[in-house]
């Protein structure tokens, strides 16, 4: 039997990149996913594969920006297989760029689907994950302990979500609820892509030397795969990874430079 046969794991933004994996390697394990994110034809799409691989899937097309998103979409979830056990808040992607050229709305907007849509929806799920003795994974980023000049909104808000992290690890410890966070360095996404595309351009190189470029600047081994991050959080949650808790997980190829 999988490590995760008949549970139910919510995992946001999970129509592409890092939780789109999350999603399929946690229905491998065994468990039953809801799927939500803004675009509902990628996230159908998702669903159909893991649907083929012979998972159960359900599918909240939302947008966790709204204030009552939250509890929306824990509801559907809950609707649809009946309880929740896990909680994998990931959505959120922050605009990059220069702090004095960067708006209100650009600030305003990272917080809204990162922070506050973690905190809505972790919220509006604690009593089912309290009566099932469940778990919550914060994908946060290497950017909330290594901040940079171009990523101002972003470590901020990673900041956050490390501290909220560590609060609600404290109480799970009263509730019976795991929870972790995990900090992603540079993965290959479509985002992370663009990126390259870009240090291609700016040094009128081809992608594979633009990557080598990236890789000295950035100071890491290697740029990680979304598979990556999908199966750090299975270990967490599996049975031999319990012993995590109010854990803070650099998965980043040595991009963190801090204590």
């Amino acid at each position: 039997m999988s490590e995760l046969s008949g549970k139910t794991a919510l995992v946001t933004g999970s129509n592409r990149g890092i939780g789109r994996a999350i999603a399929k390697r946690l229905s491998v394990e065994g468990a039953n996913v809801v799927l939500c994110a803004r675009d509902e034809a990628l996230l159908n799409e998702a669903a159909a594969e893991i649907r083929a691989s012979g998972g159960n899937a359900a599918v909240v097309p939302i947008d966790l920006r709204d204030t009552d998103a939250g509890q929306r979409v824990v509801d559907e979830a809950v609707k649809a297989f009946g309880f929740l056990d896990i909680v994998v808040n990931n959505a959120g992607a922050t605009k990059r760029g220069d702090f004095v050229t960067l708006s209100e709305d650009d600030w305003m907007d990272g917080y809204a689907l990162k922070m506050f849509g973690a905190v809505r929806v972790t919220r509006a799920a604690w009593p089912h994950l309290k009566a099932r003795n469940g778990a919550v994974v914060n994908i946060s980023g290497s950017g909330g302990r290594t901040p940079g000049a171009q990523f101002t909104i972003g470590g901020s808000v990673n900041a956050a979500l490390l501290s909220l992290t560590k609060a609600l690890a404290d109480l799970g410890l009263q509730d019976g609820i795991q929870v972790n966070a995990i900090n992603p360095g540079p993965v290959r996404t479509g985002r992370f892509e663009k990126r390259l595309a870009q240090t291609a351009a700016d040094h009128g190189v081809d992608r594979e030397t633009a990557l080598g470029i990236f890789l000295r600047e950035e100071r890491i081994t290697k740029v990680g795969e979304p598979e990556d991050i999908a199966g750090l959080v299975a270990y967490i949650l599996s049975k031999n990874g319990r012993y995590l808790h109010g854990s803070l997980i650099d998965a980043d190829g040595g991009s963190t430079k801090t204590i």
